[in-house]
């Protein structure tokens, strides 16, 4: 399939391993990427500010993905992806609304129809690629692994506008890890906040969030976690040792994004999935896969 795809500030910007082992695990499984030309921020940092300008921003994004012709969109980032759910859900809510959209849109001769298709990561590997295609390119097995999923608030929340999992038990994530052979057993912590939007507010608290629920992860034996969010993957991987600090613990716990995951089960190398640009100590996991 061909889907166009929309990279977002954060993964482009400090975010480099996610988008290297994206674009080197979705070719291999049949995912053309396209990317979108002149596209924004998604409005997400000023929604609180100015509800217009957010939706002017998020449609016009949405716009030239319609513009392509593509009946898809990938949208790696979870931020991203809940920021254009919700402009979506505001815009098919209400025609007036989305008339003064696409009468701004106009003079870049885009116009918002809502006709193309979002997809998150685990949505489009889970639903689209699927598992037998696969555990079909998997040349490692992961089975001496016990990994903790960690699905992050964007992808799950708010479950009153449309998710791609159950918001209360999601699985996706967890059954993707089980496709490679790994396990991936609940924990009470699975559903809690990483911190990294009180980062701009409430530094410490922030910090104690992650750094709980990093040590009650690493107390139960897990040998990493598993993200698909780069705002959490920054607070569990890069920002590990304050975290530690914080909540007075020591960490060693690695933290990888799951197309790295699943690169290293279709045995493409370290390099290529932008693992050496983990904070982490994921030398600890690649050891246990051989």
């Amino acid at each position: 399939m061909r889907t166009a795809v929309f990279w977002g500030c954060v993964i482009p910007n400090a975010q480099y391993a996610y988008e290297l082992s994206v674009r080197e695990v979705l070719p291999r499984l049949g995912v053309e990427l396209v990317d979108l030309e002149d596209v924004s921020c998604c409005g997400t940092p000023i929604m609180s500010v100015n509800m217009n300008a957010f939706l002017y921003l998020a449609a016009r994004n949405l716009a030239i993905a319609e513009k392509t012709g593509l009946k898809t969109l990938l949208v790696p980032c979870s931020g991203c992806r809940l920021s254009f759910s919700e402009a979506m859900h505001y815009l098919r809510r209400d025609e007036k609304l989305q008339e003064k959209i696409n009468s701004l849109l106009k003079d870049e001769g885009l116009e918002y129809t809502g006709t193309i298709r979002m997809r998150f990561i685990t949505d489009l590997l889970c639903n689209v690629v699927k598992k037998e295609y696969i555990q079909k390119l998997t040349k490692k097995t992961l089975n001496e692994l016990k990994l903790a999923s960690h699905y992050g608030c964007h992808a799950i929340r708010p479950s009153s506008i449309e998710r791609t999992d159950d918001p209360e038990n999601p699985r996706n994530l967890d059954d993707l890890i089980g496709w490679l052979g790994a396990r991936s057993e609940a924990y009470p912590e699975k559903l809690d906040c990483c911190g990294s939007l009180l980062l701009w507010s409430h530094h410490d608290a922030a910090f104690t969030f992650a750094g709980l629920k990093l040590k009650a992860i690493q107390d139960r034996g897990f040998d990493g976690v598993v993200v698909t969010c780069p705002a959490c993957h920054m607070m569990f991987d890069e920002r590990q040792k304050a975290v530690a600090s914080t909540v007075g613990s020591k960490l060693d716990l690695p933290v990888l994004y799951y197309t790295q995951l699943l690169g290293l089960a279709m045995g493409i190398e370290e390099e290529k999935l932008g693992l050496h640009l983990n904070r982490s100590p994921v030398d600890k996991l690649l050891e246990k896969i051989g």
